[in-house]
């Protein structure tokens, strides 16, 4: 029997030493979320370089053969418990300044296993061969790929030195600028004050989300007079390019650099060698409100939560802005048909045996369809309390008996949003388009088995129809999986209380007061009022084929089919003039039960005419293919009748002369081989000609024979182009397999989802901020008979869910 060493010596062939260009995975489970951290620590496969925990590598070595493993497991150290907190001084996780999360230490022990015995050898070891020592050193040497996916996810950009600074004109008024006392020149504020570089105007500065800071005036001043720069008083000290002297540019709208910033101050008389640093700068003050998440109600904030922890309540890490990520996927493993999907339904170790060689990039092991995300967060595994550490998002005040170990779902956004410009970056985004992007990536990965379609629990058929003022009517149908909502401000409840504020908001501005936030009044719209505004009736501009003129219509709408859960998207963003976004500041009254089933749409009725069928005369043109000249004449030179080439060059899509010529030698004896085309003809033969294997290969994926051949006929043939043309054009997907112009028979919703109309709340996404692309994303969910809040690794038993604040909300159908 060989021992240990020998053992390895005959193993040394599948040791290999990484390469600089080689993926190393060492700081977490490619299939599941155990890290070095965890009981059974975390096997590198000196192979691949790929990682697994204690239940996942005999999965490996079963699959791949590979026997050696370097074997890396933290244990933490004793700290003092007196060690002192650092304050941060950057917008940044793990790097010199930025936040001290006061993560414990850990001691990092390492050694060679070698499977299916785990024959353990000690690493460091001079007996250990010079191959694996080397390749040993070079995978604890290596940046993680992991830590690569993540580095510099929260270190803020560097300033630019603004372009309007080197040719900056200034206006001599007289103005010179005291030390000290300084007022905004509109209103009687004595903070958050910025100096207008050109005209030495001191005004307050931009109003916050939450009404606090300024009344705008220095941004006013800069609309009314273009005046470009500002300084903030306050943070100007001598050291005008470190930390402080916090200048904006206007028109660059960002926070620059001002090369000749003294001599522009020297202008209005400010000596800057003589200040001291009394305000926070943008920066800082941004820095602060990140180490002091305080969003009151939607977080709960102050609220003794009681955390919970087990199976479905699992914490995801927040990996820099990706609490859109987070709300979003709580809500979506909430639902019993990704549910049972991706976790009940699918095994671990079946889905990794399924996977290539590499499962950190397959979408069957990090997509959502993939199951390590699933387990990770529904299993319970990882839903254990977090060690004592400060909380990033309250450093101020920390929450650590709310916090658990949680998972970071670094692969699966990795995946997810590959080659996607926005959720493949490290910025905010908009959790809305999160989860449309999410439902498509899903049904794209479900093509050709419906039937296991999860995202297919959120689908509906919606029907508009158009009354015309002929009298006649036209019904357009689609498919979608939410439904947007506009806010209608004027159905608000509480009209009476409005007007009383926004008088006492009148008189206060005269006096040059503010308001306090317990007098601030909001509009609270009913969700009935929400529907109706979607559903009722509406004037809209329209081309009618009867009168074959432009006039108008009275449009409705309504559902063909109601959905498993109905996800409603409620439009608080909106644009003001001037293409200005603005945030409504509403609230939306919403029942924990719904019923939409008024809202079925009814189809044709006995007695409606239907509008003739337009006949859109540039498609056809466009539609018409002439045959290729170069083609028919290459054809003609091989002694080919000339009309039969044209037939040739017109059936393959003018693909090529060997295509045209396979086709003129398989139609030689067709009867119509001679008769003149004609440009109908022309074109039917055109349109006709679509290869039928690789129809059959597009239906095989699950879709229609109509949609495959318009698709092939699209993208020439291609049928990976097909396919993406087809996820591309929904709505010509849509027109064919919803189209109720002619008929209002319910097949036209074949395969969706259907049943009653009543619905209730079991999911609410809110949002804090002016934008969706700023701020924060909470989630909270409706478990086990209560409401649980999940504001990324913190999971609690909700006091108070913030159900009229949401931006996303969703239902699930009672079958009852």
């Amino acid at each position: 029997m060989l021992d240990s060493m020998d053992l390895l010596r005959s193993n040394l062939s599948r040791v290999r030493i990484p390469e600089p260009t080689n993926r190393i995975y060492k700081q977490e489970c490619c299939v599941s979320f155990d890290s070095p951290k965890s009981e059974g620590g975390l096997f590198i496969d000196m192979s691949t370089f790929l990682a697994f925990g204690k239940d996942c590598v005999d999965w490996n070595y079963e699959k791949t053969g590979n026997p050696v493993y370097l074997h890396i497991k933290q244990t933490k150290k004793l700290v003092p418990e007196d060690r002192p907190l650092k304050k941060p001084t950057l917008l940044a996780i793990g790097i010199d300044g930025g936040f001290d999360n006061n993560e414990p230490e850990y001691e990092e022990a390492h050694r060679i296993v070698i499977l299916p015995d785990y024959v353990s050898l000690p690493f460091p070891s001079v007996e250990l061969p010079e191959k694996v020592r080397l390749a040993v050193d070079a995978i604890l040497m290596a940046e993680g790929a992991e830590r690569k996916e993540q580095l510099a996810a929260w270190t803020a950009d560097k300033k630019e030195v603004s372009s309007y600074a080197m040719s900056l004109q200034q206006i001599d008024n007289g103005v010179i600028i005291p030390r000290s006392g300084w007022k905004c020149a509109k209103c009687d504020k004595t903070e958050n004050l910025w100096l207008n570089l050109t005209d030495g105007m001191i005004l307050c500065g931009r109003r916050n989300w939450d009404g606090t800071g300024g009344n705008n005036h220095a941004f006013e001043h800069y609309k009314e007079t273009g005046y470009p720069i500002a300084v903030k008083l306050g943070t100007i000290t001598a050291d005008l390019e470190g930390a402080g002297s916090d200048v904006f540019s206007y028109p660059e709208d960002d926070s620059v650099l001002d090369p000749l910033l003294a001599q522009h101050l020297a202008f209005f008389g400010i000596d800057f060698s003589s200040l001291q640093k009394t305000e926070m700068t943008t920066a800082e003050r941004e820095l602060d409100q990140n180490t002091n998440f305080d969003w009151n109600r939607i977080q709960e904030s102050g609220q003794e939560v009681e955390p919970l922890f087990g199976p479905g309540y699992t914490g995801l890490v927040n990996l820099g802005n990706s609490c859109y990520l987070a709300s979003t996927m709580q809500v979506v493993f909430s639902t019993k048909s990704f549910y049972l999907r991706y976790y009940l339904n699918q095994s671990l170790k079946a889905a990794f045996e399924a996977a290539p060689a590499d499962p950190t990039v397959d979408l069957n092991m990090q997509l959502i369809i993939g199951t390590k995300l699933a387990h990770g967060m529904l299993s319970g595994k990882y839903s254990i309390p977090a060690s004592e550490k400060i909380d990033i998002a309250n450093a101020a005040a920390p929450m650590s008996s709310s916090k658990q170990e949680s998972i970071p779902p670094r692969m699966f956004k990795a995946v997810i949003a590959a080659n996607h410009p926005e959720f493949s970056s490290m910025r905010q985004q908009d959790a809305f388009e999160f989860f449309l992007h999410l439902l498509d990536q899903v049904g794209r990965a479900n093509a050709g088995h419906p039937e296991l379609d999860p995202s297919r629990s959120f689908k509906f058929g919606i029907e508009e129809r158009l009354l015309c003022s002929s009298g006649k009517v036209a019904y357009n149908k689609r498919g979608d999986y939410l439904l947007s909502l506009n806010i209608p401000l004027h159905e608000a409840t509480n009209k009476d209380q409005l007007e009383a504020f926004n008088k006492l908001k009148a008189e206060k501005k005269g006096e040059g007061k503010e308001l306090s936030s317990d007098e601030i009044v909001r509009p609270r719209v009913p969700l009935e009022a929400c529907l109706a505004s979607f559903s009722g009736p509406e004037e809209v501009d329209f081309y009618s084929t009867a009168l074959k003129t432009k006039t108008t219509a009275i449009k409705t709408t309504g559902l063909t089919s109601f959905p498993d859960y109905l996800m409603l998207h409620m439009k608080k963003f909106v644009m003001e003039e001037g293409w200005v976004p603005k945030k409504l500041d509403v609230y939306i009254d919403v029942p924990d039960i719904i019923d939409i089933s008024h809202m079925r749409s009814k189809g044709i009725q006995p007695g409606e005419e239907l509008l003739p069928e337009a006949v859109d005369e540039s498609k056809v043109e466009s539609e018409k293919i002439l045959a290729n000249e170069e083609i028919v004449a290459q054809l003609v030179s091989m002694g080919f009748n000339h009309l039969h080439c044209q037939k040739a060059a017109i059936n393959t899509s003018n693909a090529g002369v060997e295509e045209a010529m396979n086709w003129l030698l398989s139609h030689m004896d067709d009867p119509d081989i001679d008769v003149p085309i004609s440009q109908e003809s022309e074109n039917a033969e055109a349109l006709s000609f679509v290869d039928q294997s690789k129809v059959d290969i597009l239906i095989s994926f699950g879709f229609q024979e109509d949609i495959a051949r318009k698709a092939l006929r699209a993208s020439g043939g291609d049928i990976e182009k097909a396919t993406d043309w087809i996820f591309s054009n929904p709505d010509a997907a849509s027109s064919s397999d919803m189209d109720a112009t002619s008929s209002g028979t319910p097949s036209a919703d074949a395969g969706l989802p259907d049943g009653g109309g009543r619905y209730r709340l079991m999911g609410v996404v809110s949002h804090i901020g002016t934008s969706t692309h700023c701020g924060h994303y909470v989630a909270h969910i409706y478990k086990d008979g209560r409401w649980v809040i999940f504001n990324d690794d913190k999971v609690g038993a909700s006091i108070n869910p913030p159900k009229d604040m949401g931006y996303l909300y969703f239902f699930e159908r009672l079958n009852s």
